[in-house]
């Protein structure tokens, strides 16, 4: 789901599906775990790369910093991104 947040256009995290993605994090939304999320680095301005998904899709496995995590969709929902290019 594309999203148009000062003038340019982002993604939610949950709509990224290959694998070896790489994204920076523009904000997190506010939610129930907004907190946990940004107190284990998923920060404005961090970059991640999406590793997998489960074979029902849910939850996706990402790659911030130096460890892995995995993150529901509704989650991830939460979370605006934008592509990069490395």
């Amino acid at each position: 789901m594309a999203i148009v947040k000062g003038g340019k256009n982002y993604l939610t995290l949950n709509t990224i599906k290959t694998h070896g993605t790489k994204v920076k994090i523009i904000s997190l939304e506010h939610s129930d775990l907004k907190e946990r999320l940004m107190s284990m680095g998923l920060v404005p301005g961090t970059k991640i790369e999406v590793l997998r998904s489960a074979p029902m899709g849910d939850p996706m496995a990402i790659k911030v910093r130096s460890y892995n995590l995995a993150l529901r969709l509704k989650d991830a929902k939460n979370i605006l991104v934008e592509k990069i290019e490395e």
